[in-house]
Parts: C-alpha cells; structure tokens; sequence
C-alpha cells in the first residue's frame, strides 16, 4: 500500500489538535494587562504543546520521506502515535488550567512518554518492513535524542510531585533538543540524490 494516504490522514489529525489547542485558549475579558494574567499558565502550555506536536509532524514528514510503502502493522503504529498526540491538549489544557500542579503536571508527562514510545514503536514497524538493510535504520543510527527523551519525561513525572516546575523544565529540555534541527535523514536523503 502507498504511503499517501497514512500521510494525509496523520496531516490532518494533526492540524485539528493543534487546532484544538488553540481553542483551549479563552479570551480574557479585561482589556489591560493584568487580564492576561490568568492565562499565562494556559499560554505557556500551548506554546510548549504546539512546539511538541510541530517536532512530531517534522519528524514524521522526514521519517515518510523514507517509507515507500506501508503495511497493516506501520498503520497500526501510526495510529498509535496519533491516539497519544490527541491526548496533548487536553493534558496541555490540564496543566494550564491548573497553574502547573502536580498531576496534571505528571499526566502531562505521562502523554509524551506514550508518544515518544509510539514513535519508535513507528520506527520500527518501518524498519521491519524495509528489512535488514533498511534506509531508516541507517539514517536513525544510534539515536541519542530517541533514547534521551523518554528517559526525560520518566524522572520527570514523579519529579512533578517535588515540584511541577522541574517537570515542566525537563519537558522544555527535551523540546529544545529536539527542536535543533536533526540532518540524520536529510543527509541520507541528500546522498541518495546524488546517486
């Protein structure tokens, strides 16, 4: 099966999350600053969980750029990976809602752990299509970030009920290394043009 339609569909799920975050935001009813007080914890969530699901689509749009085709078991995977990533803003919305308290703080972890797990469960269902020589597996190499996170998000979710301020650090660590931008495949992608 062609990976066209996998794509479209993860596109556009992801397009109403993001869409549903933005909602999640209510119009203060002041029109001085102080009225934007009370959603700045709500702000900062958003802004947080927009910049995790816009690494997760970039990823996924590199991660495609290598897939050829895609079988029952990637589109199980991919679905996966959506189902966690719809969980962001409600749990985004918790902790903003909230003022970053413990749980929600925790629960908000415990979303990104599952989706960085889907993510590489997506990997490698990938790979195991592709097989032993797979493009992706050479491209993915040894994965520091992929082994990092979810390393992250487990000392910070009971760190949450210490204080949901090193949580929300950590989350914004790993967001931040994430956000530089990773060539691995883009190099492979670029190699094998030249070919």
């Amino acid at each position: 099966m062609e990976k066209n339609r996998l794509e479209a569909f993860s596109d556009g799920v992801i397009a109403i999350i993001i869409t549903i975050m933005v909602l999640e935001i209510k119009v203060p009813h002041g029109t001085d600053f102080a009225a934007l007080k009370p959603i700045i914890p709500v702000f900062i969530s958003y802004i947080l969980s927009f910049i995790y699901v816009g690494i997760y689509w970039n990823n996924h749009h590199h991660m495609f750029q290598l897939t050829k085709e895609v079988t029952g078991g990637i589109l199980w995977a991919n679905l996966h990976l959506l189902f966690w990533l719809s969980l962001l803003p409600f749990s985004a919305g918790w902790v903003g809602e909230n003022h970053l308290a413990s749980l929600p703080a925790a629960v908000y972890g415990v979303v990104l752990l599952m989706a960085a797990l889907a993510y590489y469960a997506l990997e490698l269902a990938i790979i195991r299509q592709q097989g032993t020589d797979s493009i992706l597996r050479a491209a993915i190499g040894s994965d520091w970030k992929g082994k990092l996170s979810p390393i992250c998000y487990i000392v910070a979710i009971p760190m949450s009920f210490v204080s949901p301020w090193i949580s929300i650090g950590l989350y914004v660590l790993v967001a931040m290394i994430w956000f530089i931008p990773d060539r691995r495949i883009e190099r492979v992608l670029m190699s094998k043009e030249k070919e």
